[in-house]
Formats: C-alpha cells, structure tokens, sequence
C-alpha cells in the first residue's frame, strides 16, 4: 500500500473544517497538515488524491446492517461479499452486522457460524453485535466471554417477534443488569410485540391485507410505549447504557429526549427512511410496490412531523447516529408475498450504500451541519460502539479510512443510477442528490475511485471492539 497523500482538500471533523492535507503512512493516517507542509513529501514522490474542492472525511461506520440474514424460509438479499461492496461505493469503511441466538441456541454457536459465514467475504472491515433471543441462564453466562474474550461489546434485544427473539421484561432486566456489570451496551428493538401481534391478526382476519396495514399495526404509540418501558428498566438495572435502534416516531423520540435531559445513559438511531420515506408516499403503494417499503419500525405518516421532530432530533443530539438497518429482500421472490398478506413479507429495505449521500442532503438544506452529518455518519458510532479512535475521525494513528466526497457534483440513485446492492429494485429509485462519493480509502487502500471498485472479498478485516463510550 505505502504512501499516499490526499491533498488539496478540507477535512472536516465534528469539532469543525480546514483546509489540510493527510499524509497515509500504509494502513495508518501519520500526518493531517497545513497545505503543502514541508512534512509532506514533494508531488510525485508518493501516490496522491487529488481532493481539491471536496470535502474529506473519515471513511463512514454503518453500526446496524443485516447481511445474508435467515429471515423464515427466506434470507436477506446482500451477502457479506456483495453487501460490504456496496457499502464501500456508498463511502462507508466500517460496518457492524449482528450474529444471532434465539430460544434453545447456545450464544457462541450462533458467533461461531456468523464468524464462518463472513471470514473471507468482506470488503470493508467489520464487526458483530449479538443478538440474545433466548434470554436463559447459558445465555446471560456467555454475555460477559462477549467482551472479554470476543471482542464484542454490545448486546441487542428485542420487545418484538413472540416466539423468534421476543424477550419479557423480566428477561430484558436480566440481561441488561448482566451487560452492564460487563460494561457492554444493550441495543433495544423497542417495539410492543404482544400488542401488535394482536392488531395484525385483527387486520388480517378483516381482510385488511395490503402493505400499509404494516404501517398501521405497528402504531407510534406503541414505539413510544415500548421505548419508554426500555428506558425505565435500564434505570432500574442501574442506569446501564441503552441504545435505542431505528427509531422512526416523534412519540418515541420524546421518551429518549426526556431520558437524556434527566441524565440518563440512553442513546438513538435513525435511519435514512424514516428521515424521506412515508406510509402515505411509499407503503400505500399497491401490492408489491408497497411491499418493498415494508420494514419495522414501519415508515411513519406525513401528516404528523415525525420527519421534521426527527431531523431535530439530530441537531439536538437527542439521535446521537444514523444508521441504515440494511436488511434488503428482492421483489421476486420476497416481496411479492405480499399476494399472501402483508404478514408473509419479509421486513426490510436496503440503503446502506446511500446513507452517506442522503443524510448530505440535511446539509445542503440546513437541517444539520457539515460537521454534523460527519458526527452522526462516522465518529459518533464509532465511538459509541468501541471504535474510536481507530475508526471515525482523521487524526494521526488512526485507520486510514477516508472518503473524498465532492459537493461540486449530483448522484443519482437506483438501477438506473447507482445502484450495487444486490437488490431487483430500488428504495431510492430516481432520487438524485446533491454530491457524489469520489474515492474511498481503506486501511490506506485506494478501494473505489473513478474507475471502479478495486476492493477485493477477503480484504476486510474483523475488528475486535472495545467497551463503549456511551455517556455523553
């Protein structure tokens, strides 16, 4: 790999932007400069990037994606190989997809075969969080070899999906008092799953089948409630840290807000959809058209500024990162069970190689800062889940994980755009935005530029996190 220099560029960090240039010292970041510094070598001694005009930012960390996930008789779309491709034209460096246990399952049997399945396959480096769907005394036993011996740092449960990863809320206490003594953090999909089982089966039996009964059984309130419930167990397991995932509903966002101004240790996601997509817009859609919309938490109404209380939401710090839930399913033979009802559909929509550019658009219309998108994009989860300063901020020693990204220039998305997901269709079809991923580095390899991919399955690496650095 060697040396290069990504020259002419402003870099730009949570803290603010200046013009600077950033020497690469093989996989490390050496050297972030004033202009043409005599630390730098002279052109032509090293390989160089030509960053100027662009803004220059540390290489994205996407902290919740599904590659190849087992989802019934079905499973998600992207494998690890094409998944983490796609990421990487995306402008993202580092992702962190989940292994699984569920009821009945040994927790490091369910690490041991994600580990198999990725090993060899990643472009990009990664890292796991484990899901504990079977909360029993083997799987509260293993949670603390999590950290200590796996290099895992973050635990997800689920108050959704009886009878697949469902826990109670005895079980969630449980398993939170046991990851906070380990130091770990405990990731909630917070979601009132009886309720909503109840209310799906009612429409069904109406016969109120189409995609945006999907919507309209899982209710904002019943994210608010679930959320809130999250929260008050994590106090009563001692305050341990929660993180709240793809939160989609202003109800819900209010529970987090009013968490953390009473000093708790409570963080959030969101996601691109529920910052663009609609139930009215997108799920409403007849058949399969709706279907490809279909995700939990659902996509919320227009009606009702949960888009507009959720990007404030970001300028406030109430959601501290944005990731994407990447989890997609083709229409062929997915999607279109929806023939079947919309509870045969697979949950799920792709976006993790657009995340980057879409929450760029928060800039350019003043919902956030420059500074900001790279806050919430890159260094936030990076430091949340135990990254940082390895990965989500361009300073000495660091990983040389960067993107050139250029304002100067539009991208537009879907198949007939850019599109490398390996998806029969788009979220995002037709959308064009405002700039455009120019070159990706890696570990201080040169993986996407204007010719092409040259990131190569099996050059990505798993990384063995630290505990996290939560309170903020």
């Amino acid at each position: 790999m060697g040396r290069i220099v990504v020259r002419g560029g402003t870099v730009v960090s949570p803290s603010g932007r200046w013009r600077a240039d950033v020497l690469i010292d093989d996989e490390r970041i050496v050297a972030v400069t004033a202009p043409d510094a005599a630390v730098l070598p002279a052109a032509g001694e090293v390989a160089e990037v030509d960053a100027t005009g662009c803004y220059v930012i540390p290489g994205g960390v996407d902290v919740h994606t599904h590659m190849q996930l087992p989802m019934g008789d079905l499973t998600s779309s992207d494998t690890f190989a094409s998944g983490t491709a796609a990421a990487a034209w995306g402008g993202v460096t580092t992702i962190v997809d989940f292994a699984s246990q569920q009821v009945g399952e040994r927790v490091l049997d369910g690490l041991e075969a994600r580990h198999a399945e990725a090993e060899g396959q990643c472009v990009i480096d990664y890292a796991f969080h484990q899901t504990i769907g079977g909360v029993d005394d083997d799987s509260l036993a293993a949670i603390p070899t999590l950290i200590e011996r796996e290099g895992i740092s973050s635990i997800k449960l689920f108050m959704a999906y009886p009878g697949t990863y469902y826990s109670d809320d005895g079980q969630i206490l449980r398993a939170m008092q046991v990851a906070g003594e380990a130091g770990m953090l405990t990731m909630m999909h917070a979601e009132n799953g009886i309720a909503i089982d109840v209310l799906r089966a009612q429409a069904m039996a109406a016969g109120d089948t189409d995609a945006v009964h999907h919507g309209l059984t899982r209710p904002p309130e019943l994210e608010a409630e679930a959320t809130h419930r999250a929260v008050q167990l994590a106090k009563v397991a001692g305050n341990v840290p929660l993180y709240i995932v793809h939160l989609s509903a202003s109800q819900a966002l209010e529970e987090v807000a009013r968490a953390r101004h009473a000093g708790r240790n409570v963080l959030a996601e969101t996601c691109p959809q529920y910052l663009y997509l609609s139930l009215e817009d997108h799920l409403a859609r007849p058949g399969v058209e709706g279907a490809a919309y279909i995700c939990s938490t659902p996509l919320r109404s227009r009606h009702d500024h949960h888009q507009k209380d959720l990007w404030a939401g970001l300028r406030r710090d109430d959601l501290a990162v944005v990731a994407t839930d990447h989890c997609p399913f083709c229409l062929v033979d997915g999607k279109d069970r929806i023939s079947e009802g919309f509870t045969a559909v697979p949950n799920g929509i792709g976006g993790v190689e657009h995340r980057m550019e879409l929450i760029y658009q928060g800039v350019v219309t003043g919902e956030i800062t420059l500074e900001r998108w790279v806050e919430t994009c890159c260094t936030t989860p990076a430091r949340v889940f135990g990254m940082h300063p390895r990965k989500g901020e361009i300073v000495p020693g660091a990983d040389a994980d960067i993107v050139v990204f250029d304002p100067r220039r539009t991208t537009t998305l879907g198949r007939a755009g850019k599109h490398h997901m390996a998806m029969d269709h788009s979220p995002w079809e037709g959308i064009t935005v405002d700039g455009a991923i120019d070159t990706v580095i890696s570990r201080g390899e040169v993986i996407v530029d204007a010719n092409g991919l040259h990131g190569r399955p099996g050059r990505g690496r798993f990384l063995r996190r630290d505990r996290p650095a939560v309170l903020r």
